[in-house]
Parts: structure tokens; sequence; C-alpha cells
């Protein structure tokens, strides 16, 4: 295939929306994970989490809506196909996302003791949000299959993914406080790192038999040989974390930003298979990325409005965890 600008077009923006996804991932997983982790946080454990994601929940859900646009404007053939195929998953999420906004400030402007009833709908949106999206991956690994197969799968993805996020919640929380919650966080880590690891299994090896063509693209030689470190090295990463987690927290909290770091480069390598198994379908066995694509006068366009975009959300992406870093103090609403 020769790579001239209106092929390369629809490339860039597949990158861009699969960055963008992956950024959601990393950045809005722990904050819903902070929200699945209320289930088991006292009342004062409660606001403490608040406060470490106050300023940065918004800004996180930036990239899903980011996702979102670049897959209707560069790739509307596959937008209409995915979400016909996921109307229903996408409705309840949507729901979860609001429940979560409106939980979020409704808990700091209502009498302490009514505060109890937002927290739980605070916790029952973030596990809707989180449901869905692990359902919406699992019946998309298989080729968007709605049948009894593809559900069951799909449930569970979502039970773990759910378990994944409540992990990054944990590494979050043991970063952002101190003392006995950040102890509690390590406890937490541990136990979702089980349902984490599994959901990750899972996925892996779904994957290779959803369509005989990516069992050929991982079990080819050489082709085997050169993607073996990316399972390799997330077994690895998740052995050490799970380690980790009995020595944590350590004498002046050296290293409380390692569990963190450690589940977003496992997840890239998760996300980097995925990527590697459907390329070049946007939409798996049925069509290509550049079958998809609006045509390349428009994605010019749509690019250069891109070109604009994306710096302003990462420069202040970077502002926002650059301002609010270090551990997580009161969070007051004047």
């Amino acid at each position: 295939m020769s790579y001239d600008w209106p092929t390369l077009l629809p490339l860039i923006f597949a990158g861009l929306m699969g960055l963008a996804i992956l950024i959601y991932v990393i950045l809005d997983g722990f904050d819903l994970g902070i929200g699945i982790l209320f289930s088991v946080a006292e009342d004062a454990e409660q606001d403490t989490m608040i406060a470490a994601i106050g300023p940065f929940w918004d800004a996180n859900e930036t990239w899903l809506v980011l996702a979102v646009g670049l897959l209707l404007v560069a790739f509307p053939l596959a937008h209409g196909i995915i979400l016909t195929a996921l109307y229903i998953p996408v409705f309840v999420l949507l729901i979860g996302l609001i429940l979560r906004g409106v939980a979020f400030d409704f808990r700091a402007k209502v009498p302490a003791g009514r505060k109890h009833r937002w927290n739980r709908i605070f916790f029952l949106g973030s596990i809707i949000a989180s449901l869905a999206q692990g359902y919406m991956l699992g019946v998309y690994v298989l080729g968007l299959d709605v049948g009894l197969g593809g559900m069951a799968f799909g449930a569970l993805v979502a039970l773990c993914l759910s378990a994944a996020y409540a992990a990054m919640g944990a590494a979050w929380v043991i970063y952002k406080t101190e003392g006995a919650l950040q102890k509690k966080a390590v406890r937490w880590l541990r136990t979702a790192l089980v349902l984490t690891a599994f959901g990750m299994a899972a996925v892996s090896l779904a994957t290779p038999f959803a369509s005989p063509r990516i069992f050929d693209k991982w079990f080819v030689w050489p082709e085997v040989l050169y993607l073996s470190p990316l399972p390799i090295l997330s077994a690895i990463l998740f052995l050490w974390l799970w380690w980790q987690t009995f020595h944590l927290p350590k004498p002046d909290d050296r290293h409380s930003l390692t569990p963190f770091l450690t589940l977003a480069a496992i997840f890239a390598l998760g996300f980097a298979g995925l990527a590697w198994s459907f390329y070049p379908f946007v939409v798996p066995d049925r069509l290509t990325i550049w079958q998809a694509a609006s045509a390349p006068e428009s994605l010019a366009i749509i690019l250069a409005g891109t070109v604009v975009v994306l710096p302003v959300i990462i420069f202040y992406s970077f502002y926002a965890y650059r301002v609010f870093g270090g551990k997580a103090t009161d969070l007051t609403y004047d």
C-alpha cells in the first residue's frame, strides 16, 4: 500500500482516536474506580477520595468526548454500525455518567444527614458506567456479537474492567493520600488486581479466536516471536505490582505513584495488543479504516481543527495535574 496523503489521513485519525481512548481509560479509569471503592470506604474516607479526584475528573472525561467525536466525524460509517449494535449499553453508560456528575455536586451541598444518599448514587453511577464500558469492550472484541455468547462474554469483561478501574482508583488513592486510608487502598489494590489480571487474560485469549484473521496475526511465525513481549511484559508487571502491594506504603511515601504508573503501562500494553489484533479494521472484519473514513477533503479540514484543539486539551491536562499535585486536601465549594 502506498501511503500518500489521502491514505495517511484515515491512519492519523485512527491513531488519534486510539490515543484518546487509551488516555480516557487510564485517567477516567481512576476516578471511576474511586467511585466504585465508595462501597467499601467510610464517610470521612469518601470525602478525602473525592478531594483526590475533584480537580481532574471533568478534564478526564474530555478524552471520551474527543474519542467519540473523532469516531463520528472521521469514521461515520463505523460510528453508525458500532452505535447501532451498542445502543443500549451506550444509553446505560450515559445514565451512569449523569448520575456521577449530579451526585458529585449534590453530596457537597445537601445537609450532612443526606450526604450518604448521594454517596450511594455516586457509587451507583460509577459502577454502571464501568460495567457498560466493559460490556461494550467484550461485545466489540467478539466482532459486535450480540448473541447469547457475546452477551455472556460482555458481562464477564464488564466485571473485570470494573475491577481494573477499582485497581486504578486504589492506586490513585495510594498516591494522593496517607495514613490509614493509604494502607487500606493498598489492600483494595491487591484484591482488585486478581480480577484485573483475569479480565486481561480472558480478553487476550478470546481475541485471537474471534476470527481466523486475528488468530493468524498472533500465532504465525515470526509474528508470534515479535509479539511475545506484550503478554510477557504484562505478566511481569502484574507479578511485580502484586509483590509491591506487600511492601507499600514505603517510608517517606517513596514510590507512591509507582502502582498507578505500573497499571497505566499494563493498560497500554493491553491496548497495543488489541490495536494489533484489529488493524486495519475499525469495525471488526467488516469495515477497514479506509472504507469507513470520511472524504479526504473533510478529514483535512477536521485535522486542521484537531491540531488546534488537541494541544489545548493536553496543555490543560498537564497544567491541572501539575497545579493540583501532591496529597489531597479538603475539597470545598464556595
